[in-house]
């Protein structure tokens, strides 16, 4: 079940009732909710207390050796941080047709390698609603909610000393990269956490903690809808 309580009250988590507005009988029977926020924000801890489908949007990375691949400026380090590090045409050809049809194919994606090892069945059959979290779900925003598949768009954020240590042991854990390419990495992300929220934000992704996250999934899962968030320019 969707865990909505705040922790130690075990109240529910408060909605920000002016933003939300009944789905109507004839909307599409698919929806998806698109979850971003800084690189070791706690997304896919989160995505998995939903008890929803969760597709992950990091298995549309471009691989290693695409051109098209950004570098860290001063640098020979890719940027994976940078959105043109990742396929946003599949990942949205992914949810629409998840949304459309209950099941798509993607890529299994390897980050320690940078490339794609197979691709594989994803599934969510009759399920209303499923999570796609990554990085860069705020840059798909407009495009799902032209597409009118969007149910909701969230930007977990949180303290940037926090998500550093959070980023460098996970990605230490899981030998995602050499340790002096994530000290460069985790050290460049932690200065400029709060540009990247904001950029999300601008983008049409609602910022606030895990707490209230779940409470905005918890409405989204029982048929309430955020008014659709409307996209921004950003320099």
């Amino acid at each position: 079940m969707l865990d909505t309580n705040t922790g130690t009250g075990g109240s529910p988590a408060r909605l920000n009732a002016p933003d939300w507005c009944p789905v109507s009988s004839q909307s599409i029977p698919t929806r998806v909710v698109l979850l971003a926020g800084p690189s070791g924000s706690g997304k896919s801890s989160l995505a998995a207390r939903t008890d929803l489908p969760v597709l992950r949007l990091d298995d549309f990375y471009k691989e290693g050796d695409d051109p098209t691949l950004p570098i860290v400026p001063g640098s020979s380090d890719i940027d994976w941080d940078s959105a043109q590090s990742w396929d946003a045409d599949a990942a949205v050809a992914a949810i629409a047709e998840l949304c459309r049809t209950g099941r798509t194919d993607v890529p299994v994606y390897d980050i320690g390698t940078s490339s794609r090892v197979g691709r594989e069945a994803f599934h969510i059959e009759r399920t209303p609603l499923f999570v796609a979290e990554g990085i860069f779900a705020a840059d798909i925003v407009e495009r799902c909610q032209e597409l009118g598949v969007l149910a909701d768009a969230l930007c977990l954020r949180g303290r940037p000393s926090t998500t550093f240590r959070r980023r460098l042991l996970r990605d230490l854990r899981e030998g995602r990269k050499s340790v002096p390419f994530l000290l460069r990495r985790g050290w460049r992300l932690m200065r400029a956490e709060r540009r990247i929220v904001a950029r999300q934000t601008a983008l049409g992704a609602y910022p606030c903690g895990k707490q209230e996250a779940l409470g905005r999934l918890a409405a989204a899962a029982a048929g309430r809808c955020r008014r659709a968030p409307v996209a921004r320019e950003v320099a």
